[in-house]
């Protein structure tokens, strides 16, 4: 993967996790190596989208 799609997918974390926070929902600690994965090219966009949706139905469900 090219350095300047690594460094826009990188920006984009950024830029998630940062209004995530300013809206009051952190993103758990676990997700950081499936960001890493996404920024490095080792899963597709679509993976990411199914293990963070994966993981938001699970947070659901444990606070209810």
């Amino acid at each position: 993967m090219k350095y300047e799609a690594k460094e826009k997918r990188l920006r984009a974390v950024k830029v998630a996790k940062a209004i995530n926070s300013i809206e009051g929902v952190p993103i758990p600690d676990e997700t950081n190596e499936f960001f890493r994965q996404w920024i490095d090219g080792e899963i597709s966009d679509d993976q990411l989208t199914e293990v963070m949706l994966s993981l938001c139905k699970r947070i659901s469900y444990k606070r209810n």
